[in-house]
């Protein structure tokens, strides 16, 4: 089972319509109990931090999340689901997020239109099976006021030129976060849901 943690911001429609398309059920849920009896655990995003850490604190996901992730166990973040691994975030002055993966998430520099919205291109840093089929600079559908700033760059995976270079995507073990959204990303991002599914599964 693929759980979709329901936090009452994420993008979960949309999510669990690309995952049907490839074959693949899903529940959203917003249970700790559902999402220790899931083989998959996603966690979509659009919002703000401090009121998805709230939530998520309020339905007691935080200490489920953590271990979940501390043990290596399959793990998708989208969007504000990336930006919450890390230390703290800059949005709401300062809010503590789940301090998984050590770094800052910090405002789009001055002078950039924010949000940052639409198209862009995924530069590929590492050789890995999520890219398998997906072409070095493939396009991927972003919205987003925030990046993180990762401390670990041998965590980086894939970046992103937007006035300046920001990371994309993390790789850690089973974790794998997107600052993009695959699931409105057309062909390219079908592919790679496909590919961290078959990738994780492959990892038992």
């Amino acid at each position: 089972m693929i759980a979709i943690i329901d936090y009452g911001a994420g993008n979960l429609r949309s999510v669990v319509k690309a995952l049907a398309k490839l074959g693949y059920s899903s529940k959203v849920t917003a249970s700790p109990n559902d999402m220790e009896h899931a083989r998959v655990v996603i966690l979509p995003g659009v919002g703000a931090a401090p009121d998805a850490m709230s939530q998520l604190r309020q339905a007691g996901l935080l200490e489920p999340l953590c271990r979940w992730i501390a043990d290596d166990r399959p793990f998708l973040g989208i969007c504000l689901g990336f930006q919450l691994l890390f230390t703290n975030s800059e949005e709401g002055v300062d809010c503590p997020c789940l301090g998984l993966l050590p770094g800052v998430v910090k405002k789009l520099p001055p002078g950039l239109k924010v949000p940052h919205m639409g198209w862009n291109q995924l530069e590929q840093k590492v050789s890995h099976p999520l890219f398998e089929g997906i072409p070095d600079r493939a396009n991927f559908y972003f919205v987003h006021s925030y990046y993180p700033a990762v401390v670990d760059k041998s965590l980086i995976a894939g970046q992103t030129e937007y006035g300046f270079v920001f990371p994309s995507m993390v790789i850690r073990g089973k974790l794998v976060a997107t600052q993009f959204h695959p699931e409105k990303s057309g062909e390219m991002g079908l592919k790679l849901y496909g590919n961290f599914l078959k990738f994780v599964a492959s990892k038992g």
